[in-house]
C-alpha cells in the first residue's frame, strides 16, 4: 500500500448522497469531526436545503447541490487534499469516482454494486492520478471481525452459505459486502459445497447465487431491516453461524472517519476496510 503523510489542517469533505440515509449520518459525523471540514454537499433531493438541517442537526451553511464536478472544482482548490464520500446508487457510483479523481479529490465509496471490471478501472486511473481511493463494502467493524472468524472456521468446514438481509430499498443483490466475504473465503482455493446428490430447483433460485468456489449466498428484501448478514458452516453433526446485525446506521461512522482520514495519505486504490485497520 503506497502512502504518503497526513497532512496538517481540516480535511476538506464532500457528502455525495447528502439527502439519503447513510448521507446524513455522515453530515453528522463530519461536522462533529475537528479535524475535518464540511465544504460541500451533493443530492438530486433537497436542492438549495442546508445540509445541517437536512441532517437534522442545525445550519452548516453548506447548501445541498446536484453538481458534483462544480464542488470537487472548489475542493481541488484547497491546500489540503479533499475527500468525497460516496453513498449514492450503483448507476452512477462508477461515474462519480472518476470525476472525484479527475479533480484531484480522494473518493471513499460506501455505494455497493461495483463490478470487479469497474473496481480494475477505477484502480488503474487512481494509480496513474497517484490519487488515494478506498472501496470499503462495509464500514462496520463488527463485520470486518464477522469475516475474520469466517476465514478461519474456513479452514475446518468444508460446507458454507451466506445470507445476507437488507432493507427494501436497497437497489443491488447481492450485497457488497456478501460477494466480499464469499471471494475471501474463496482465497483458500478450496471448493466447498461438494454435491452429494443430484439438486433439481423446482423453482429457479431456490438455492441462491453460487459465487466462487461453490459458494451459495442468498439475499433478503424486507422494510424493518437495515443491513444483516449470517455465515452459516456445516458438518456431521454440527452447525457453526456467525452473524452480525445492524441496529443503527450510526454503527458505520467511525470506519467512515477512518478512512476519510487514511484516503489522503494513499496512492492507489484500496478495497476493503480490513485493509486500512
Amino acid at each position: 500500500m503506497v502512502s504518503t503523510p497526513r497532512p496538517a489542517g481540516p480535511i476538506p469533505v464532500i457528502v455525495n448522497g447528502a439527502a439519503g440515509k447513510m448521507g446524513r449520518e455522515v453530515i453528522k459525523a463530519v461536522a462533529g469531526a475537528a479535524d475535518l471540514e464540511l465544504m460541500g454537499a451533493v443530492d438530486r433531493q433537497h436542492l438549495g436545503d442546508d445540509a445541517g438541517d437536512v441532517a437534522g442537526i442545525g445550519p452548516l451553511e453548506i447548501p445541498i447541490t446536484q453538481d458534483l464536478q462544480s464542488v470537487c472544482a472548489l475542493v481541488a482548490q484547497e491546500k489540503q487534499p479533499g475527500v468525497m464520500v460516496d453513498f449514492t446508487h450503483p448507476d452512477g457510483v462508477y461515474d462519480n469516482v472518476r470525476a472525484a479523481i479527475a479533480y484531484g479529490v480522494r473518493p471513499v465509496v460506501g455505494t455497493t454494486g461495483l463490478s470487479n471490471r469497474q473496481i480494475q478501472e477505477l484502480a488503474a486511473f487512481a494509480d496513474k492520478a497517484s490519487t488515494g481511493c478506498l472501496v470499503i463494502p462495509n464500514f462496520s467493524i463488527g463485520m470486518v471481525l464477522l469475516q475474520q472468524a469466517a476465514v478461519r472456521a474456513s479452514q475446518y468446514f468444508d460446507h458454507v452459505e451466506i445470507i445476507e438481509l437488507h432493507h427494501n430499498q436497497k437497489a443491488d443483490a447481492p450485497s457488497g459486502t456478501a460477494l466480499q466475504t464469499a471471494a475471501l473465503l474463496a482465497e483458500l482455493g478450496k471448493t466447498y459445497n461438494p454435491a452429494h446428490v443430484a439438486e433439481k430447483e423446482t423453482l429457479v433460485g431456490a438455492r441462491g447465487a453460487q459465487a466462487e468456489e461453490g459458494i451459495r449466498i442468498h439475499s433478503v428484501r424486507l422494510p424493518g431491516l437495515i443491513a444483516h448478514q449470517e455465515v452459516i458452516f456445516g458438518a456431521p453433526g454440527q452447525i457453526y453461524t456467525l452473524r452480525h446485525d445492524t441496529s443503527d446506521r450510526s454503527c458505520y461512522m467511525p470506519g467512515v472517519l477512518l478512512a476519510i482520514r487514511r484516503v489522503v495519505t494513499l496512492k492507489t486504490l484500496v478495497y476493503g476496510l480490513e485493509k486500512i485497520l
